[in-house]
Parts: C-alpha cells; structure tokens; sequence
C-alpha cells in the first residue's frame, strides 16, 4: 500500500478524469469527481443540435461532436492500455466498425467507468466555481450543483487534478472586415447537422480533421463550400475530387461589406456562412493566480512535463493537455504517474530542477521553429513521452503494433483522405493487437 492516502478532487468525469480516477483509486486514494453533465464522457456525450446566443463561443453544452463524427484512429489504439476497445457484447458494442461513430467511443467510456465501479465517484450536475490555495498545501474547492442558486459548498482537498478537456472554449480566426460582413459566423463546436446549409454558400476556415469532415458533411446539402486552408499555396481554386461542389482555397485574406470574402489568391466569394474550424483554447475558469499556471497563446505554463506545476506540485496537475496523440492511453500513463506522486511511491524533482526543464523544452521548440501555440502539440514525440511515462511508472512501454498503427493510420489517411476508415492495409497490425489483447478479454 502507498506511504500516503489522499483526498482528491478531480475537475471532469470525461476519458481523462475517468481513468485518473481509476488510477488515483488503484494507488489507494479518494477520489471526488465533479462532472457538469448528467453523464460520463465529456467530449464524447453528444448533445443535439442548440441555437447558442453566440454561434461563435461555447455552448451550454461541453461537447463538440457533430452528428455524423466518426473515430479518425483504429479502435484497436484507441482504447486504454487494459481495457480493450473492442467490438464485443461485454462493452455494448452496437458499432462493430474498426472507425465506428462516436455513439461507440461513449458506450466504451461508459463499459470502462461500470467496469471499475466509477460512477459512484462522480458528482453529476455539478460544477466547480473555484479552486484556491489552502494552508499547508491543501486545496479548497467550491462547487454547486446546476440550476441551484448562491455561493455554492467548499470542501478542502488534499490535491486537485484537472481533467476539464481543451474543446470547448473556441478559438477564432483573425478576418480584417469581417465586423462589416453581412453574413453569419460560427465555430464547429457549434456545429451538429448540416440540413440548415441547405442551398447556402459556406466558406469552412481551417486544415484539420473537423474541417475536413465538415466541409464534406455540409457538402451533402449547401449549394457551395470552400475551404480555406492557410498552408495551401497561393492559387486559384482548386475543386476537390470526387465533389461538384467544393473547393480548396488559399487563407481568407478580408471580407466586404458586399457579402464577398477575399482570398489571399486574389479570387472572392460571395458567402452565407464562414464556419471556423479552427480549434480550441485551453481554459481553467475556476482556477485563481494561485494555481501559478498562465495561459498565453494556448500554453499552459509552466508545467514540467506538461503535467505539474513546478511552484505548487504535486498538488495540482493536469491530465490530457497534450494534442496530435492516441488520447486514451497517454491519459492513463499521465493518470498513474501523478497517482504514484501524490502516494510517495514516485519523488518529483526539485522546484529549481522542474523549472530548468520546462525552459529547456521551450528552448527546443523554439530551435525547431514551432510557435508557442504548439507547445502541447505532440506530432513528433507522443510515443517518447509515453514510454517515459511508463519507465517512471514501472510499467510496460506502448506496445510496437499500437505504435506502428498509429504511424499507418497516418500514411492511409494521407492517401485515402476520402475512405482510409474503410479502407486499410494493416490487418497483420489488427492481429497483433487482437492477440494481446487476449489477456484482458
């Protein structure tokens, strides 16, 4: 058993603060878990389509699923390290597809959080107002359930790890004009189904999975969609294959008071709708100056190795920050790491030493000419950071199939844009994970 058995509040019942939760519990702490919604799974429960009083801000809801969204991995990777992502009776799979809908994904998280007895952890239908600095290193939570009135309960923790996602505070292009445009705007966290585009123009701003996916969706009904893509080349439009009525675009350039909007080719359209698929904005609104951590164009700093403040840790950490990775299971080794710190098993640096290495990994990046936004951006070192995780841990590094998957996935999806979720060539990688996974079926 651990040297120490702490009282814990975790800030969101999504992947992240499930499995942070198991961990927590595995390592003989008590968790607390706050979660908005009447339900598990955060990002992943979808909620219908609603008329947000700002189109471009975040809605009511948490989530940012459209209706139509479909995994863009191979389940196989997806799933936590013992606790396969499976097409089986026992999860309630009713999506049998290797890149099944999102209706799955929640029915997984769902199976996970019944399995390991979670749900009676969790405080549905609350929220936190606020998280601040205690004496002696303990941490005071006020929280109230939704729809009551007042200041709401504080409740003294002994530790707090946030586990409140980065999809829901949207982040918004720069247009120049775009005050005096006449038309509509909205950010896909608004977004659901594409029957209201019907015989509209629609201009999708952005390059990455939503964009493609939405831009193909509205396709089905608008009269025209263009995509506006800042890494396409200065040229004409150029139609996309296999549609007769959607373009690829260099960036918007301005937008008119006539309703057109200009490109930096020089071409205009005259739209109805720009839809901003352009990501998020990490946000922490209940927590004070006190947490130590700033967010400045989308860093969350500091933190030593994306999880724990230097200046407070470990009594607060952060779970699920990094982006462009297999999700499930870096929150499961972020999940054990900061469970075995907070029980003594695992010694964290020095304050000075933590502080030296998040300035030498800024220092990286900026060598490598990556912008501060991409601080959290893992495209070149997920797998590195994952089995550093495991080393701290003893526990097994990622196994080479998922590893191997996942760089496949990436390959098909680049040469089938259109079908890759249909299409694949990886089937020995399928047995390899299908034989593993054995030991937990």
């Amino acid at each position: 058993m651990p040297s120490v058995s702490l009282r814990l509040a975790v800030i969101g019942a999504g992947a992240a603060g499930l499995v942070a939760a198991r961990e927590l519990r595995r390592e003989g702490h008590a968790p607390v878990v706050f979660e908005r919604a009447a339900a598990v799974g955060g990002t992943w429960l979808y909620a219908p389509p609603a008329a947000p009083s700002d189109p471009l801000g975040a809605a009511a809801t948490h989530s940012s699923l459209y209706a139509s969204l479909r995994t863009n991995l191979p389940r196989e990777s997806m799933g936590f390290l013992d606790f396969p992502f499976v097409a089986a009776e026992a999860t309630g799979s009713a999506d049998p597809r290797r890149f099944p809908g999102h209706e799955e994904v929640l029915r997984y998280l769902e199976a996970f959080a019944r399995r390991f007895d979670l749900l009676r952890l969790v405080r549905f239908e609350t929220e936190v107002l606020g998280v601040r600095r205690e004496g002696r290193g303990r941490w005071a939570v006020t929280s109230r359930k939704l729809g009551d009135k007042g200041s709401g309960q504080e409740e003294v923790y002994d530790a707090v790890v946030v586990c409140n996602g980065h999809y829901t505070e949207p982040r918004i292009a720069v247009i120049p004009g775009i005050d005096a445009w006449p038309g509509k705007q909205m950010h896909s966290h608004n977004y659901r189904v594409p029957e209201p585009f019907v015989d509209q123009v629609v201009i999708v701003i952005g390059a990455s999975a939503s964009a493609f996916d939405i831009s193909r969706d509205i396709a089905s009904t608008a009269k025209q969609v263009h995509i506006a893509d800042r890494s396409t080349p200065l040229r004409r439009c150029v139609k996309q294959p296999g549609y007769n009525n959607l373009w690829l675009h260099s960036m918007i350039d301005r937008a008119q008071e006539d309703g057109r909007v200009v490109f930096r080719d020089g071409s205009s359209i005259k739209a109805d709708v720009i839809m901003h698929c352009t990501g998020y904005l990490y946000d922490f609104p209940f927590l004070g100056d006190d947490s130590t951590i700033t967010v400045d164009d989308n860093r969350v700093d500091p933190l030593y190795k994306h999880v724990f403040p230097p200046e407070v840790a470990p009594q607060l950490s952060f779970i699920g920050l990094p982006w462009k990775v297999i999700p499930f299971p870096l929150f499961e080794l972020q999940s054990k790491w900061v469970a075995k710190v907070l029980s003594g098993r695992i010694v964290l640096p020095s304050k000075e030493e933590m502080m030296e290495d998040v300035k030498a990994f800024y220092s990286k990046l900026e060598a490598r000419g990556w912008p501060k936004r991409y601080t959290h951006n893992f495209s070149n070192c997920q797998f590195e950071y994952d089995d550093w995780l495991a080393a701290q841990c003893s526990y097994p590094t990622i196994e080479e199939w998922r590893k191997q998957m996942y760089f496949f996935n990436g390959y098909n999806k680049a040469a089938r844009p259109e079908s890759y979720r249909d299409e694949w060539d990886d089937d020995d990688l399928v047995e390899d994970a299908n034989g593993d996974f054995k030991k937990y079926l």
